[in-house]
């Protein structure tokens, strides 16, 4: 599902990455049908390296000077790519997040420009400010975003890390711009409960498949 959106929105080069179960995913790869577009393997089944490491490793595969939109394969979304993409072409920001005004225990606080400015956990409590603001907007992350080819001469770290952590760190110093979300439909599917709670919501709504792809 996640391929044919990304096929549908133009995009002729995909690069996935592979750890878990990754014979069975190079062989649905090596056999599925595309009108066209590249699909490149990021071999990581050796050490998994988050999603920050999984980056910087697949950044041989992408093409110099290209953005690189970044999605993740545990989320649904009938968003439309085309018009994020327009966005951060548009903004021009070091990375644009794709967010919406959802309940989450983990929020992306963004000021009045939608300028990233921390993030807070509201099971811990922990808060993280990397910009002043005198107001902050609470977005969830909604799991798809771009960055700009900049970003791969702005990384220090190296082995196993999340791109979040690479995100607050560089946020303070370079514009990263929140691409807010409002009539999408959006799941998560990142454990077998979600996803068969997904998979029976779809099938009793068949009309949405359109909407996603």
């Amino acid at each position: 599902m996640t391929l044919k959106k990304i096929e549908n929105a133009g995009i002729t080069k995909t690069v996935v990455n592979v750890h878990h179960h990754h014979r069975q995913i190079v062989n649905f790869l090596s056999n599925y049908k595309t009108s066209g577009m590249e699909i490149l393997i990021s071999d990581e089944k050796d050490r998994l390296l988050d999603t920050g490491g999984g980056l910087l490793k697949a950044r041989s595969l992408f093409d110099a000077d290209t953005p690189v939109l970044l999605y993740n394969v545990d989320i649904i979304t009938s968003a439309d790519i085309n018009s994020f993409i327009l966005f951060h072409e548009k903004e021009k920001p070091l990375v644009s997040l794709m967010v919406k005004d959802r309940p989450t225990s983990r929020y992306l606080l963004f000021n009045k420009n939608m300028i990233l400015c921390g993030r807070e956990n509201t099971k811990t409590g922990e808060k993280t400010m990397i910009r002043s603001a005198s107001s902050t907007q609470s977005f969830g992350f909604q799991g798809v975003h771009i960055v700009s080819p900049e970003i791969f001469s702005l990384i220090r770290e190296r082995g196993v890390f999340p791109i979040m952590q690479l995100y607050l760190r560089l946020g303070s110093e370079h514009i990263i711009k929140g691409y807010e979300t409002k009539s999408d439909i959006w799941f998560d599917i990142g454990t077998p409960e979600k996803l068969k709670n997904t998979t029976s919501y779809l099938r009793k709504h068949p009309g949405i498949f359109a909407k996603i792809l």
